[in-house]
């Protein structure tokens, strides 16, 4: 189970004067570019008592902290060795959210104005966050989060129970999305706003796929999140959780799937294949089953359909339905034998299209 996974990494383990050490991931950045990430806290001290969570306050285990100064100077020395290219601070909660969220605003306002190092910073936002520090956040960082963990408030309660999910959760991504709507994106770092991602723990209090994936489609239609994270859940000792069994990364894996398809290719919550108790089905990705049920009987014709219709086609993305589309400007497509150049997996797509009216699946092997 990942904790933090607010961007897309792989980690290993760097020594710090302090007895926890600090984690350098292999991360990909929203623009695609790969480089070095620190992931740290600023403290593991932390008075929420989460049910899941290794460092709850009812937990035996030696815990550390950091000063803002010590730590923006720690960094930067990672940075001046070509250890770190950048870095996400989050934090234990100590005191209360919003005090806690005065010591991360401070590391990055140590980092960008007297430090002044200008590379990618992801800032945590703290439960129980002010407007004022939430909106200072996106002055300092490239990314903002805060991790939703449950889908629902009924859900919440069985994982997290000394958190509010709207007031202290879901009230900070309005917010957000409240200062991008209002305020010139001039005031941000670079002359731009952040991104904003939320993470949520899979499998450990019974939550269903559609409850995830319902709280994902508003998040991302109404917030506009860049991307939901699912963490699978994993046992920690000592915790009220400690016996709960780990959750599939399997079915993580289809709700990853089943995001993109609300996110990217313009499908609704009611296009997923969910089964009676609320769950997709792990035998077969999500939208090769829309496409069996919706597709089979009915091919799209590819020189006729829109790029929604295309989106809808297993192996077909945004990108190879833009190159199709612009094939199409430039004359017809005339047999199937083109579209693989265009970047269609024919493997997937065969059955569920047609050419000029020809079904490709009926007169060739792609196998």
């Amino acid at each position: 189970m990942h904790l933090e996974s607010a961007e897309d990494t792989s980690c290993i383990q760097v020594p710090s004067r302090k007895q926890d050490k600090i984690s350098v991931s292999d991360a990909v950045l929203p623009s695609g570019k790969r480089i070095s990430l620190l992931k740290s806290q600023l403290s593991t001290v932390c008075e929420r008592d989460c049910n899941y969570c290794p460092f709850r306050s009812g937990r035996d285990f030696q815990r550390a902290s950091f000063q803002p100064e010590e730590f923006a100077k720690i960094f930067l020395s990672l940075y001046q060795a070509h250890i770190a290219e950048g870095i996400f601070l989050s934090s234990g909660i100590f005191n209360n959210g919003s005090f806690t969220q005065d010591y991360l605003l401070d590391t990055a306002d140590i980092l960008r104005n007297k430090l002044h190092f200008k590379g990618y910073v992801h800032l945590k936002i703290m439960p129980g966050a002010e407007y004022a520090q939430v909106e200072r956040a996106m002055q300092l960082a490239d990314r903002v989060s805060i991790n939703l963990e449950a889908p629902t408030t009924a859900t919440l309660q069985k994982l997290a129970p000394g958190k509010r999910f709207t007031e202290e959760l879901v009230q900070p991504l309005k917010w957000i999305q409240q200062i991008r709507q209002t305020q010139s994106p001039y005031h941000g770092w670079d002359h731009r706003w952040p991104s904003s991602v939320t993470q949520f723990v899979v499998s450990a209090v019974g939550e269903t796929d559609v409850e995830l994936l319902a709280t994902t489609e508003y998040l991302y239609s109404q917030l506009k999140l860049k991307r939901t994270y699912y963490s699978t859940f994993n046992p920690i000792p000592d915790t009220p959780l400690e016996n709960v069994p780990p959750g599939s990364p399997h079915r993580e894996f289809r709700l990853y799937e089943a995001s993109f398809l609300l996110r990217d290719y313009g499908f609704g919550l009611e296009d997923l294949p969910f089964d009676r108790n609320g769950h997709l089905p792990l035998d077969i990705d999500p939208k090769t089953a829309w496409a069996k049920e919706n597709l089979v009987s009915t091919p799209v014709e590819i020189n006729g359909a829109e790029k929604y219709e295309l989106l809808r086609i297993p192996g077909i993305g945004p990108k190879t339905a833009d190159a199709i589309l612009t094939a199409r400007r430039m004359g017809k497509i005339t047999n199937p034998e083109m579209l693989p150049a265009f970047g269609v997996n024919m493997k997937k797509a065969a059955q569920y299209i047609s050419v000029n009216g020809k079904n490709p699946a009926r007169q060739i092997s792609f196998l």
